[in-house]
């Protein structure tokens, strides 16, 4: 990739800042700032809040907690699906534009939300907050820094993890905040009141503090040509699906545990409060893990990294059900397993920046969220039925293997 290739692509992809460096940083600073809010909001709204209104919903819907749990499954398809198209968009235009739409568009869908009758109606609303949220979370939002600080390393680590801090509290705010809306007025105006401060929060950020992408028509026709030929010979060696197989891997395990590790420890002979108190550690957890590796990146390769605490999180899953029995045995556990929780979000975007560059960072990025996105909806499910077929001490294997797989590819994708 040519040098000129690369400053038009991030002409292009990245908010255009003037000025000298100490204006650039701080304006760079503001961006990550207001991503951070944004993100934060954005998947309190749009992702944790559902399992508060899950209840509720089914009753006055009079429809199974399945079917309602189906609605987020939806959503979360429909964004994997949309992450390529949403990709190339944000390689070639910057996020301004499609940041703003997204915004507008999940404001618009929670308000929908909140007036659907029937199951249909709330299938066809999530289909919108999935492509709501293909276009307005982590994957729009790491693209836009990436691009933002092309050539720098350190800005970018540091964008990064400053943005997943802030945004991993997103479930500790809106859990109770939700839960708390619901309580004093009903569901429905729950989602009316988090409709419109996701709205009047992340409409005029997107559109105001990120900048508006300025490339000349030659220019920007090369770029694109740069970003195909990029994509094109990534997808056709192996490195790249080495990636795609751990990222893929590691998201459906997490998922799985994510959403079934409440259940195996009540399973397992635990309180519901203990076992809702040791899953909420996931999120502290995954905060701590993001520090630990950006801090270990300096030292050590990133593939590395991420493989050695993938491997952990399979010891422990395999220790859970001999050791998880006690308090202490499953608080081991679930901190081992944690410290890894939020590793792949904030590894992925420097893999693939160090081995392809940035011109077609989000991509590239959209076409492992195909797959990846797709397992982290699809693997509780299949965890379910194994859990119910064979017991849950199987998914915790199935688990473990994915963790193994995870990172052996990653350890392969580091010789190569």
């Amino acid at each position: 990739m040519s040098a000129t290739s690369d400053s038009a692509a991030t002409e292009s992809a990245a908010p255009v800042i003037g000025g000298g460096a100490p204006s650039r940083d701080r304006r760079d600073r503001r961006v990550v700032a207001a991503l951070a809010v944004t993100q934060t909001i954005g998947y309190g709204v749009l992702y944790y809040a559902f399992s508060v209104f899950l209840a509720p919903m089914a009753r006055d819907l009079r429809a199974s907690n399945a079917q309602i749990a189906a609605a987020l499954t939806l959503s979360v398809l429909i964004a994997a699906v949309c992450a390529p198209l949403v990709g190339r968009l944000l390689d070639a235009h910057g996020g301004r534009v499609l940041m703003t739409t997204g915004s507008v568009l999940g404001a618009a869908a929670v308000l929908a939300w909140s007036r659907v009758e029937s199951l249909p109606q709330l299938y066809a609303v999530f289909a919108l907050v999935g492509v709501a949220c293909s276009m307005v979370l982590y994957e729009a939002a790491f693209a836009v820094i990436v691009s933002l600080y092309a050539g720098n390393e350190r800005g970018r680590a540091g964008g990064l993890l400053a943005l997943t801090v802030v945004a991993g509290f997103a479930s500790s705010i809106f859990l109770p905040l939700t839960g708390l809306l619901v309580d004093r007025h009903g569901w429905r105006t729950a989602l009316v009141i988090l409709a419109l401060v996701y709205g009047i929060a992340a409409i005029p950020l997107h559109a105001l503090v990120l900048r508006r992408a300025r490339t000349a028509g030659k220019q920007a026709s090369a770029a694109a040509q740069d970003r195909a030929a990029i994509v094109k010979a990534a997808t056709r060696r192996r490195p790249f699906w080495l990636l795609v197989i751990a990222f893929t891997a590691n998201g459906g395990a997490a998922a799985t545990v994510a959403v079934l590790l409440i259940t195996y420890l009540i399973h397992l002979g635990h309180p519901p409060v203990l076992a809702a108190t040791l899953a909420g550690l996931l999120g502290v957890l995954s905060v701590t893990g993001r520090l630990l590796t950006t801090g270990l990146q300096t030292r050590l390769p990133a593939a590395l990294i991420a493989a050695a605490i993938f491997a952990l999180q399979g010891v422990a899953v395999l220790l859970l059900p001999l050791i998880g029995r006690s308090v202490a045995g499953a608080t081991g556990a679930v901190l081992l397993f944690g410290l890894g929780f939020g590793v792949a979000s904030i590894t992925l975007p420097h893999l693939l920046v160090g081995r392809y560059g940035t011109a077609a960072y989000a991509s590239l990025a959209g076409r492992i969220a195909v797959f990846s996105v797709a397992d982290k909806a699809l693997a509780p499910l299949g965890a379910v039925a194994l859990a119910q077929a064979a017991g849950y001490g199987w998914v915790m294997g199935a688990v473990a293997v994915a963790c193994a797989v995870s990172a052996f590819a990653l350890v392969a994708y580091h010789r190569l």
